[in-house]
């Protein structure tokens, strides 16, 4: 979508009373009107900016929030947002309060004018095999999206044969864990009847919508989602990934994707999209967590002794590191605001965070899950609650990670009462928060940004020539590897 200027964001702007703000501090890329705007509460957000005062400087919109007098330099846009309430950085987040604001003309909606649209809203998720047939496929399809393995720019054309190679290496040891929950994954089936109970919660609240699936590395995909969102003729779309925390390899893989696809296709372009980036913060969401987390610790005989254990799936620490993913802060701000509605209810259990499913010789997130649970064990610890903080429907990671392989660890290292909280799944509570968070991002919507950024620094000649170098030996090795060979005969013959 072409820059407006802010002239033409100023002359669009219609001023209500504000009240009860206290910080605006957001980044993205100035092609749109849809602003947003921050207030006290960590899970509360307005469409709109609430403004005492709007100027500009050196091409930047200045908002002046009308309860502080500090003041913030802003670009605006239509993605998403980069913002920070009470010194916490929080990425992307679309929620809700109430009260007077200032709006764009055009973002002032009732709905009475949303039912005249064909909203659309588009789940996210990762996917997952169907059939042991299907896992080495699906993990080639997994490990060959850069946003998983990183490759430096010139080692990029390693990525499929290395892909290859992993996925051959790793099937079978992951089709005996799919084969111990069932022989496939049950996400698709989930997801689907998450996505029929969105769907009815939504037109409950008098919002007609149709609901997709898009997973990213096994049927449907992506691609096949987009499609028949192009042939129902979809006027709006809201974007919701079912990971309730940012990160480059999970919801930042996928908008990739849907920003590379949207910005190809001249109808899609112009497609009025809302992404709602992570959603850990919001109140139902919260919640719904310790109504689940307190409803599990009541099983055990002695529940004010339980250890609560938070599992998180990890990431490479360069994400963090080196690429700004937010995610490690974001699950230390989602456990706190857990345990801070937990030890509202009186529940003060100890707690701890560690994350799992690491693969490969790299560092991950630390502490890891399995190592803690021994330490637990060790330390004289004897009745755990797991809580898979990252997943929101039940599947590999859950059903054989954490129910077999970790809950077998903790028994041998000395835990005596194993307990763990079932993924929220269509939970209705979680289910009714997800649909106020579609109604609350719709007027957000705008066009897909045709800009776009690279993450890889230039080399010098000397880099470039030395990387070439070393990483076609690397192929070459790769690709005549005894498994890889017969891969290829495989497919040749």
């Amino acid at each position: 979508m072409d820059a407006i200027t802010n002239s033409q964001i100023l002359l669009q702007l219609r001023t209500f009373p504000c009240s009860n703000v206290s910080h605006l501090n957001h980044q993205s890329s100035l092609s749109g009107t849809r602003f947003t705007c921050l207030t006290p509460e960590r899970n509360r957000l307005y469409q709109g900016v609430c403004v005492s005062k709007v100027s500009t400087l050196n091409g930047h919109v200045l908002l002046y929030p009308g309860s502080s007098n500090k003041r913030r330099s802003s670009t605006l846009g239509g993605l998403g947002l980069n913002g920070s309430i009470t010194g916490n950085s929080l990425v992307g987040k679309i929620c809700s309060s109430a009260g007077s604001c200032t709006y764009p003309d055009s973002s002032i909606e009732s709905h009475s004018h949303i039912a005249e649209e064909k909203i659309g809203v588009l789940l996210l998720n990762l996917g997952g095999p169907d059939t042991l047939q299907d896992v080495q496929p699906f993990l080639f399809n997994l490990f060959a999206d850069p946003d998983i393995i990183r490759l430096p720019r010139l080692f990029q054309f390693l990525q499929r044969p290395l892909a290859q190679l992993i996925s051959i290496v790793r099937a079978p040891k992951s089709q005996e864990g799919y084969a111990a929950i069932g022989g496939g994954s049950p996400l698709r089936k989930i997801t689907d009847e998450q996505a029929k109970a969105l769907k009815k919660e939504l037109e409950a609240k008098e919002v007609p919508v149709d609901v997709y699936v898009a997973m990213r590395y096994w049927h449907p995909y992506t691609e096949e989602a987009i499609q028949q969102i192009k042939r129902d003729g979809i006027s709006k779309l809201v974007v919701l990934p079912l990971y309730p925390q940012y990160s480059i390899s999970t919801t930042g893989s996928s908008i990739r994707v849907l920003e590379l696809m949207f910005r190809e296709d001249p109808i899609l372009s112009r497609l009025p999209v809302a992404i709602i980036k992570s959603w850990y913060q919001r109140e139902g969401y919260v919640k719904s967590m310790a109504d689940l987390i307190g409803k599990e610790l009541n099983s055990f005989f002695q529940p004010e002794e339980v250890m609560i254990f938070f599992s998180a799936h990890g990431v490479p620490v360069t994400y963090v590191e080196d690429a700004g993913d937010p995610y490690r802060d974001q699950m230390e701000e989602c456990i706190y605001l857990i345990m801070q509605e937990l030890k509202s209810r009186g529940v003060n259990n100890n707690y701890t965070l560690a994350y799992q499913s690491r693969v490969g010789p790299v560092q991950w997130l630390k502490p890891y899950t399995d190592e803690v649970l021994v330490k637990l064990g060790q330390n004289g610890v004897k009745s755990l609650l797991a809580v898979p903080v990252s997943f929101v429907s039940e599947h590999i990671e859950t059903l054989e990670e954490i129910d077999m392989e970790y809950k077998e660890l903790a028994l041998e290292s000395g835990i005596e009462n194993w307990g763990r909280v079932p993924a929220l799944g269509c939970t209705s509570s979680f289910i009714t928060d997800l649909a106020d968070a579609v109604i609350e991002a719709l007027p957000a919507a705008t066009a897909i940004s045709t800009a776009s950024t690279s993450m890889d620094d230039e080399l010098d000649p000397l880099e470039y020539a030395t990387k070439l170098f070393f990483g076609s030996i690397l192929a070459f090795f790769l690709l005549l590897s005894p498994k890889m060979i017969s891969v290829i005969r495989g497919q040749i013959f």
